[in-house]
């Protein structure tokens, strides 16, 4: 089994670029009300317009134009002094950029969460795979490099085996996830799921402890003082 499993697992340890992870915002998950679902929401607006700045200014502006604002190639062309092929290149390549951040979590996508698990907690191998997307994709940010395991049969085994309890639950960036501790409070993992008509379609891991000391996350449950 294992040596099946190394086959689908991609490891990828030199001259990567660094997520800045400073930046990824983890809260407690306590059962969203509306009101902090709109914050979230806002909050995914303004990840957005981050995106756009990153933009060339000629593709923001296409893109934007047409986009938006259904402003046709022609005059978008004449505003940036290239033909209408060229602005439709421009936007089609903002298009490709620009991707909008995923939705504030629901109860759907925190059931399916807390399914998988509780599935992973009592080694329930085919509860797993009916939780999991077929074509599920799992990544774990370690000391050693990025680590990649596809499929759902490959991730509910490395699930079942490797599960160190529920952790807290937390949103990461707005998804579903879960913050786990060592028994000293230094931070284990961070994970955070992409639930997609109710199955798991992406999982996203953070071990690696210098990237975990750079995030700024909840403490422990039951310590004293509150997020730090």
């Amino acid at each position: 089994m294992v040596g099946r499993i190394s086959l689908d697992v991609l490891r990828a340890r030199k001259s990567r670029p660094e997520a800045p992870y400073e930046e990824i915002i983890v809260t407690v998950d306590d059962g969203a009300s509306p009101d902090e679902d709109a914050e979230l929401a806002d909050s995914v607006g303004l990840a957005l317009l981050v995106v756009l700045e990153s933009l060339g200014p000629s593709e923001r502006l296409a893109f934007v134009l047409h986009d938006l604002f259904a402003v046709p190639f022609e005059e978008i062309g004449r505003i940036l002094g290239k033909s209408t092929a060229a602005a439709k290149m421009l936007a089609s390549r903002a298009r490709r950029k620009v991707r909008t951040p995923s939705p504030p979590a629901g109860s759907l996508q925190r059931e399916v969460v807390q399914a998988f698990l509780t599935a992973a907690r009592d080694g329930d191998f085919e509860q797993l795979l009916r939780v999991l997307d077929p074509d599920v994709r799992l990544t774990v940010d370690t000391p050693d490099g990025l680590v990649v395991v596809l499929g759902a049969t490959n991730v509910a085994t490395g699930a079942r085996f490797g599960a160190a309890g529920d952790g807290r639950r937390v949103l990461v960036g707005g998804l579903p996830g879960v913050v786990a501790w060592r028994e000293d409070g230094t931070p284990l993992s961070v994970v955070a799921f992409t639930v997609v008509d109710g199955r798991i379609t992406n999982i996203a891991a953070v071990a690696d402890p210098v990237k975990l000391a750079s995030m700024d996350l909840p403490e422990p449950p039951g310590t004293v003082g509150g997020a730090r």
